[in-house]
């Protein structure tokens, strides 16, 4: 009988070559990495039912949705603008739990999309990410234009992407995408290429809160 078992694999599996890649020798201007082991889920606010949407979301993550172009931190996941009255959901892989809780709290007032599966989460960061991402992001991301909690979607390379800003440890700019797997491995060699000039450190993580 054939086996169907399901085993989930990275979109990036070919693609990323983990390791200092580029020009230069010693700390990489450009650290890229793939998040793995993400759950991410749109949560869109039914037909008047917007300010209910956003009181559910505050219940269960403690803090209210954004509404307009930023991403908000709480405890257990990141909030994401993604457009009027809705949000992506962003948060390490806890199986099913993580979309039953959605579930239970937005019955009946919001609609779920487990994109989960369908997105590849990337970090961007160094002294000199934002160098690299310009050759390919057409967004202003300059400290006074896009500061952290900034989020904003794009196209890159001909597909839509989710962008937001947070900070590592230190304090130092991380710049987040989310785009579609289909689409990943070619993205990933480009954002590579625009990173070689600085040194490029690349390699996979997986989510944490």
């Amino acid at each position: 009988m054939p086996d169907f078992t399901w085993e989930t694999q990275s979109p990036l599996r070919k693609a990323l070559v983990v390791g200092r890649h580029g020009a230069g020798t010693g700390a990489a201007g450009v650290t890229l990495r793939e998040v793995r082991d993400i759950a991410l889920v749109q949560v869109m606010a039914r037909r008047g039912q917007a300010a209910a949407t956003a009181k559910a979301a505050k219940k269960l993550f403690g803090v209210e949705p954004p509404t307009s172009p930023k991403a908000v931190t709480a405890k257990t996941a990141t909030l994401i603008w993604s457009g009027a009255d809705q949000f992506l959901a962003f948060a390490p892989h806890s199986g099913d739990e993580f979309y039953a809780k959605l579930a239970d709290t937005f019955a009946g007032i919001a609609s779920l999309s487990d994109q989960s599966d369908g997105r590849c989460a990337l970090h961007i960061s160094g002294p000199r990410a934002r160098d690299a991402m310009a050759k390919f992001c057409a967004l202003d991301l300059h400290d006074t234009v896009f500061p952290v909690g900034a989020a904003a979607s794009t196209a890159i390379d001909h597909t839509n992407a989710s962008v937001w800003r947070s900070a590592d440890e230190a304090g130092e700019a991380v710049y987040n995408l989310l785009v579609f797997t289909s689409f990943s491995d070619s993205l990933w060699h480009m954002i590579a290429d625009a990173a070689l000039e600085y040194g490029l450190d690349a390699g996979h993580v997986s989510a944490v809160q």
